[in-house]
């Protein structure tokens, strides 16, 4: 029977009463993450509206928390067709865009959304969230504030309020936003990975008491879980509890597996496919990006470090993890209806400096203050070729750090969207993508791309720093030996780190011994009990 009680303007007319418990069913399992369960409450309901907007939107959310993002995006373009003027809608569609890494979409959706409804919390907090990741920091601090002064309780909005205060090195004020998150909300996963991510923080006992009950609470998400499930690994680590502390790794990478599936094979025919493309080099005839130094690699490899030795020369201002590379590429990709590595080969020279003209317009803002810029989004080590096309004059740098304490350290970091990290095999399997792919650009343009080592870095930091400021073609300053001293943001999980003087004792790997023997094994490594003790 189909409801009467609902007027035309309501999101769930046209449904069934047994329809809406099904999609009332549904919005609360997404509302704690569980996929699974959001899909068997939906099936049903689908297969009699297919064509219902607010079915569409759920299922959206569904393909979303599974990684079926282009699928997410399709779903809720016919979603907002049948409701152009839900606010809800575009903000739904622009978190699905986010998710796919389409930032100026999203970016538009969100506008729309909050331009619909300008009390509608979340959507301005989703656009504070896209901001962040475009680096765009002033605009996303006032969305975010304007999500919390909308909704107080929205505690999302409240935790990257906290995280942006502690790039900015406000480190009380941000620990007190955090434990105000919790006071509110005791298994908030990601109040809770701020507080552990803090570095300089250890947890008393009874916080760990605390988070494990935590653990346990029958509102947390799988999110939650996850995040939550990172912060105890690394309280046990600092307890010496290394096997409890690998056990909670395992899980809270097991559930975020479950969750987003990740092919080893289909990530590797990516890289082959990528190298083919660019090799031999395309044809180039601009002088293009002299402004510009690039700094790629796997995340935890020491990238942050060489940004902040970078940033604290006279000209060089530090842009982080600009998005800007990807969403060209992304752009023609798009107009051209192929992928990167299926066009690449076809683009004439003057297409490649239409794009090197088009990414240096994007990232105008980073030379306002000094000449010169660095863009350190890790995975730009896949568009090396691309880089060298359309800005045949930028440096690249190419952070390389010892392969297991890399790996390592990706799967103890609650990392965003690098989906690699949840298993040893996986991991190394990424490492070795990385490894052949650096190696052969280094050996393609040996001129323009450096390979910077981090443990020649912490055990010889003057020689080390002057390499790179050369390779960079940069005079001397002290100021980079000194780079501890430099003030200014940074939004990545090194950040306490780069504020204090270089440290030598950063290896983990040692610690846990045989404990990483799975991990060695899928390196290609020997056994920690073969590795002869030093003397």
């Amino acid at each position: 029977m189909i409801s009467q009680r609902l007027p035309p303007s309501s999101r769930l007319y046209g449904l069934s009463e047994s329809a809406i418990r099904g999609v009332i069913a549904t919005a609360q399992a997404l509302e704690l993450g569980r996929a699974d369960e959001a899909d068997r409450h939906i099936v049903g309901v689908l297969a009699l509206y297919p064509r219902h907007a607010e079915v569409l939107r759920l299922l959206a959310g569904i393909q979303s928390l599974r990684g079926e993002t282009s699928e997410a995006i399709a779903t809720m373009r016919q979603a907002v067709a049948l409701r152009p003027d839900d606010a809800l809608y575009h903000n739904t569609l622009g978190t699905a865009l986010l998710a796919d890494n389409d930032y100026d979409a999203a970016i538009a959706s969100l506008t729309r959304a909050c331009e619909l409804d300008p009390k509608l919390a979340l959507a301005w907090y989703n656009l504070g969230l896209v901001l962040m990741r475009c680096v765009r920091i002033d605009e996303a601090a006032a969305a975010l504030r304007r999500a919390v002064a909308l909704s107080p309780e929205r505690i999302g909005a409240r935790t990257m309020l906290a995280d942006m205060l502690k790039a900015q090195n406000r480190i009380d004020e941000a620990n007190a936003e955090y434990r105000r998150v919790l006071a509110a909300r005791p298994f908030d996963g990601m109040a809770w990975w701020g507080l552990a991510n803090m570095k300089t923080l250890r947890f008393a006992d009874s916080e760990v008491e605390a988070l494990t009950r935590a653990l346990k609470h029958p509102q947390a998400s799988e999110d939650d879980l996850i995040a939550m499930g990172f912060a105890l690994a690394k309280a046990l680590d600092e307890r010496n509890r290394y096997a409890d502390s690998l056990n909670e790794l395992a899980r809270a990478n097991s559930i975020a597996r479950r969750r987003q599936g990740w092919s080893a094979a289909a990530y590797s025919a990516q890289v082959d496919a990528l190298l083919d493309a660019f090799t031999p080099s395309p044809p180039t005839s601009s002088t293009l990006g002299a402004e510009a130094i690039f700094i790629v690699s796997l995340p935890r490899s020491g990238s942050t470090l060489i940004e902040q030795i970078l940033a604290s020369h006279s000209q060089v201002d530090g842009g982080g993890e600009l998005a800007d590379l990807p969403l060209v590429l992304t752009e023609e990709s798009k107009r051209r209806g192929r992928p990167l590595a299926q066009w690449a080969k076809d683009a004439s020279a003057e297409d490649w400096r239409r794009l090197g003209l088009r990414y240096l317009e994007r990232t105008a803002h980073w030379r306002e203050k000094r000449p010169r810029f660095t863009d350190k989004l890790p995975g730009n080590w896949l568009y090396v070729g691309a880089i060298r096309a359309m800005l045949p004059e930028a440096r690249i740098v190419v952070g390389r750090r010892d392969p297991l304490e890399t790996c390592f350290s990706c799967y103890r970091q609650h990392l965003a969207n690098n989906e690699y990290t949840r298993t040893f095999a996986d991991l190394a399997s990424a490492w070795r993508d990385f490894d052949r792919a650096s190696k052969h650009w280094h050996g393609l343009h040996p001129t323009r791309v450096y390979e910077n080592s981090y443990e020649h870095l912490v055990s010889e930091p003057e020689a080390a720093i002057r390499d790179l400021l050369a390779f960079c073609g940069l005079d001397f300053e002290p100021a980079c030996l000194e780079f501890h001293k430099t003030v200014r943001e940074v939004h990545t999980p090194s950040a306490a780190q780069v504020r204090e003087p270089l440290r030598r004792d950063t290896a983990r790997s040692p610690l846990y011994g045989a404990l990483l023997d799975p991990l060695r094994a899928e390196l290609g490594l020997p056994a920690f009990s073969t590795i002869a003790p030093a003397a």
